[in-house]
């Protein structure tokens, strides 16, 4: 997928243990789509409130799968 300088994207990747680590895709760097993205791939990575809220919301088993 090719993003346009005014987009961008979350890349989530689940490992086979839950673990979920978070990359940014951006056709900006420095635009504001990008920098939406990374806020909240910080976010997801460093608050667990919202960690929690964003696991109770898909109810994701311990296997890291969905159930």
């Amino acid at each position: 997928m090719e993003l346009k300088e005014n987009q961008a994207a979350l890349i989530l990747e689940v490992d086979e243990d839950g673990g979920v680590s978070v990359n940014v895709a951006s056709g900006e760097v420095d635009g504001p789509a990008g920098a939406i993205c990374q806020a909240i791939a910080v976010k997801l990575m460093q608050d667990e409130t919202f960690q929690t809220e964003i696991m109770d919301m898909i109810e994701v088993d311990g296997d890291g799968t969905e159930g």
